[in-house]
């Protein structure tokens, strides 16, 4: 084919769809004159239909462009990660979180999202407990008669006394303990005042430091401690704390009265002896780490317990943090007493029991006894003696019987 008859080459198309003018001149140009135009619309028929094609192709990519970049515009730039979705205690400036308390998390709002389901499964089941107790009474009112059975009187609950002294628990320590900590200390507190409250003499209690995400819990899920009676809450050191204990301990109406382990003998104190026993009391922090032991408790004194769960982590930080402040301390007398076969720190609410019990009964043997669990293998001293000279007594008692009846 010579080159006046080959056709130009076909014009570019530019990545917008645009056609771009060629360097040379259109098709039509360098084409040579036909009479009746066959040759020409041989050419420009199939570029018609080409640029047809492709204007429509450009106007598919150009929508898919533009989702792209809406696409692209939504995620980070490569250099960046993705955005974080932080928790409602956790700050921007906070480091990520671990796939482990990403776990915690999940399965905390998991329950908390089943709260609803829960309470609904507690009432049939109590609702199926009225049925059950409705159907025994109609069964023995069918069996005897119509006529119920007497009801067996119960003994009238025994009338608690208030007496003056303060128990304190110090729960400055919320940085110190992870949230299971936290958790077995808002529990222990709720043991303590428990105890407390159904004790036959029963101590002011009062919690210090109230702050953080322990305040957090109670505030949240423990939402009974509001109702609380004879409890004070305090945002105050323990130092600030005792202070405040002197006043309602000696408040006339809800002070308390001397009874108890505190009623020594049968007399009645007069108003000189009280002002004595006032002057006389003492603002204690209880420490395994102290060197004094603690022998008797004191009425109008304030006795801080540690509120800290840390697995022996921070050991001796009670002890510390009292004597730079000032405060005395001291160590309940276990050694005195039991001999342990596990280490002599006790729990928070362990601490509280063995201090009511004493205000009971005055003996720190039988407080201890009563509270202290029995896994820590702790036990009288002297009483392995006594069991065995018991034995000796008895098998001695034996062996005379025996005498006797051989000589009858």
């Amino acid at each position: 084919m010579d080159d006046q008859e080959r056709p130009s080459k076909m014009r570019k198309l530019s990545h917008d769809g645009n056609v771009e003018e060629p360097q040379d001149q259109i098709m039509g140009e360098n084409l040579p004159d036909a009479g009746n135009g066959s040759k020409l619309d041989e050419i420009t028929e199939p570029v018609a239909e080409i640029k047809t094609q492709t204007g429509n192709q450009n106007s598919e990519t150009s929508k898919l462009s533009e989702e792209n970049d809406e696409l692209r515009e939504s995620l980070p730039a490569p250099g960046e990660t993705a955005p974080m979705v932080l928790t409602e205690t956790q700050t921007p400036g906070d480091p990520p979180l671990s796939k482990s308390q990403q776990k915690k998390l999940r399965r905390k709002a998991e329950w908390e999202s089943k709260r609803g389901e829960r309470k609904a499964i507690r009432k049939e089941k109590n609702d199926a407990k009225k049925e059950r107790k409705r159907e025994a009474y109609q069964k023995e009112l069918a069996e005897n008669g119509g006529v119920p059975k007497p009801k067996v009187k119960q003994a009238p609950p025994k009338k608690t006394v208030q007496l003056p002294v303060t128990l304190l628990i110090d729960c400055d320590f919320d940085d110190l303990m992870r949230d299971n900590e936290r958790v077995s200390l808002a529990g222990q507190i709720t043991r303590c005042y428990s105890d407390n409250r159904n004790a036959l003499f029963h101590a002011h209690m009062a919690v210090c430091s109230f702050g953080g995400k322990l305040r957090e819990r109670f505030d949240n899920v423990l939402v009974q401690h509001k109702q609380w009676t004879r409890v004070h809450w305090l945002d105050e050191d323990f130092v600030a704390a005792a202070e405040k204990a002197k006043e309602w301990m000696a408040d006339e109406e809800i002070g308390g009265k001397i009874a108890g382990a505190f009623a020594k003998s049968d007399t009645v104190l007069d108003a000189e002896a009280l002002e004595k026993l006032k002057a006389e009391g003492e603002v204690v922090y209880l420490s395994a780490e102290a060197d004094e032991t603690l022998t008797e408790l004191k009425p109008y004194s304030t006795y801080i317990i540690g509120g800290l769960v840390d697995k022996n982590r921070e050991k001796g930080i009670c002890h510390k943090r009292a004597t730079e402040k000032g405060v005395r301390t001291a160590k309940l007398p276990i050694g005195d007493f039991l001999e342990m076969s596990s280490r002599k720190v006790l729990t928070t609410n362990h601490v509280n029991e063995i201090m009511i019990k004493w205000l009971e009964c005055g003996d720190w043997g039988e407080s201890f006894i009563k509270v202290i669990p029995k896994r820590k293998g702790g036990k009288l001293k002297g009483a392995d003696q006594a069991s065995e000279d018991d034995d000796d007594n008895g098998d001695a008692q034996v062996e005379a019987k025996v005498n006797a009846d051989e000589d009858s």
